[in-house]
């Protein structure tokens, strides 16, 4: 009977620290980060690139260049090219210059044959002469500013089409430039210096280690107990009861259910159907992505 009594006693001690281990967490998940494939934008030969895997690189930061040579000597090309079509805009004022010193001359002589005319001594064909000059010579002035305005105008457009070209070889110059799109960790190199690359060829692959996430699955019973902006604890686990505390906060609830992930370990094991659940949260490093992690949605302690 002493035997049966210790057998009983030490299967309830047994059941009992179940259920306490059971609810330590509410739900189990995994760690996730941003992660970015950083892919070439060009086509050429990779000169430099030094995106190492493990290596914490800052927003912005240089890591790679393309060869720009031919590209460099295209925009000079152009550049000339746009000088060139400069040097061929017209004067305007230089090029009518002379039109108007004539038109000016022709209204002094018919200044002076009005004054002639009212003493009688020029007749009245004289001044229907410079009249008539006078508006030869206007339409000339109107002929060559249409032409020359035409002109400008064609060369401005040039110039445009010129500038339009130096400013897309100055884009394809830029984009040999490679940097990192976020602050994070190199995850993976999928390129070394001297292999020739193509658009959208993969290059490295960048996760924001910093701010992770940790994404669990909980039944619909448990739907109640979280809300958007709720505050709750979340465990990294290391193995061997080795555990490291955080604070997170939800961020997103799935809107339709899913059946439980194979990896993932509900309270209800009778459940077949699952709500996703991501909870933000600041690491310090420790949290590495896909690490086991548990999280516990109400903040206070129970007593026994």
């Amino acid at each position: 009977m002493k035997k049966i009594s210790i057998w009983i006693i030490a299967y309830m001690i047994s059941m009992t620290s179940c259920h306490h281990q059971s609810s330590e967490y509410d739900a189990t998940g995994t760690f996730e980060a941003t992660e970015i494939i950083v892919s070439a934008e060009t086509s050429g030969k990779l000169i430099f690139f030094n995106a190492e895997e493990g290596k914490l690189l800052q927003k912005g930061e240089h890591v790679g260049l393309i060869d720009t040579v031919q590209l460099y000597l295209q925009k000079l090309q152009l550049q000339a090219n746009m000088k060139s079509v400069d040097f061929q805009r017209p004067d305007i004022q230089k090029q009518i210059a002379s039109t108007q010193k004539r038109i000016e001359q022709a209204e002094l002589e018919k200044q002076r044959v009005e004054n002639l005319l009212k003493s009688d001594a020029a007749n009245r064909k004289q001044l229907d002469d410079w009249n008539t000059e006078i508006q030869v010579l206007n339409k000339q002035l109107e002929a060559q500013l249409s032409t020359l305005h035409n002109s400008t105008a064609s060369l401005n457009e040039q110039s445009s089409s010129v500038a339009i070209q130096v400013a897309q070889v100055e884009d394809r110059l830029l984009k040999c430039h490679i940097s990192a799109p976020i602050q994070g960790t190199v995850l993976a190199k999928y390129a070394e210096p001297g292999e020739y690359t193509s658009p959208g060829k993969p290059l490295f692959k960048i996760a924001d280690t910093e701010h992770m996430f940790l994404r669990v699955y909980i039944t619909s019973s448990q739907l109640s107990q979280v809300s958007i902006g709720q505050t709750v604890r979340l465990y990294a686990d290391f193995g061997d009861d080795n555990r490291k505390e955080y604070t997170g906060t939800i961020c997103w609830i799935a809107d339709q259910a899913e059946f439980t992930p194979k990896t993932i370990l509900t309270n209800d094991e009778r459940a077949n159907q699952v709500y996703a659940v991501k909870i933000a949260f600041h690491n310090d490093s420790s949290a590495k992505i896909g690490m086991y992690g548990k999280v516990k949605f109400t903040t206070h302690e129970t007593t026994d």
